[in-house]
């Protein structure tokens, strides 16, 4: 399995490895959402316009969740995320997920290691490569 992602030009004139999905809204529509490919993120965690636009009542209690910026209250929702792939049909992932309520908290939803360790993640900027790689699919290290 194949999930290419790209680098993206953020808001702030920085690029950053992103993958895009789509994220099941109470509604059952699709809210399509970039991630950032973060391997040092523990969980994949929802920003909170994305968590606005899902409409999901929180399913439980907050969380703390820690980074960079310090500690954050977020909440737990019961949803599914859906990556595009080469193969027919998305890669789909059901569970429960952090989700931010703040806006300040993040400026873009995060792939963490919850789902990046079903994978082998690329994030090759010289290459000009982001993907994920599972089942059939490998890469090889070489010299040239």
């Amino acid at each position: 399995m194949l999930l290419k992602g790209l680098w993206l030009l953020c808001d702030d004139s920085v690029v950053r490895p992103v993958i895009h999905g789509e994220v099941v809204a109470r509604d059952g529509t699709r809210v399509q959402t970039p991630f950032l490919v973060d391997p040092a993120a523990d969980r994949t965690v929802l920003s909170a316009d994305i968590f606005q636009a899902l409409g999901l009542t929180p399913v439980g209690g907050s969380c703390d969740l820690g980074g960079v910026g310090g500690v954050v209250s977020s909440v737990l929702i019961q949803t599914q995320i859906e990556f595009p792939r080469e193969e027919p049909g998305p890669v789909i992932f059901r569970g429960q997920f952090a989700a931010f309520t703040t806006l300040e908290a993040l400026d873009m939803s995060v792939l963490g290691r919850d789902i990046l360790n079903l994978f082998a993640v690329i994030i090759d900027k010289p290459g000009d490569t982001v993907c994920l790689l599972g089942q059939q699919h490998y890469y090889t290290i070489g010299k040239q």
